[in-house]
């Protein structure tokens, strides 16, 4: 099992990263009540999926394994009754990973 911790900051944020075989973007903004909210797309910014809330403690990725996806995505808080992560903590005390199998 690989786990590739993504660096992250409380802020609204778009960046390019490599997770597993695939070179991706992702963009992540603060929606008041909805939280946070991932997006994924591929280099050019072609959306892949869009509107990812972000919650603890299940594989994000799973709903989309007919997208190819296979690997996990997780977000995990250090305060394990909180269930999202909030608008000033996450890659602070909220952390996303990425987890392969490999």
């Amino acid at each position: 099992m690989n786990i590739q911790e993504i660096p992250l900051s409380a802020d609204n944020q778009v960046f390019t990263i490599q997770l597993g075989d695939n070179q991706l973007r992702l963009r992540l903004i603060f929606r008041d009540e909805a939280g946070w909210i991932l997006d994924v797309m591929a280099v050019d910014s072609t959306p892949i999926i869009s509107g990812i809330p972000l919650v603890t403690d299940i594989n994000l990725l799973a709903p989309y394994s007919h997208l190819g996806f296979s690997d996990s995505l997780l977000v995990v808080s250090d305060d394990r009754a909180q269930f999202y992560p909030t608008k000033t903590n996450l890659g602070f005390q909220s952390h996303l990973y990425f987890v392969t199998d490999n």
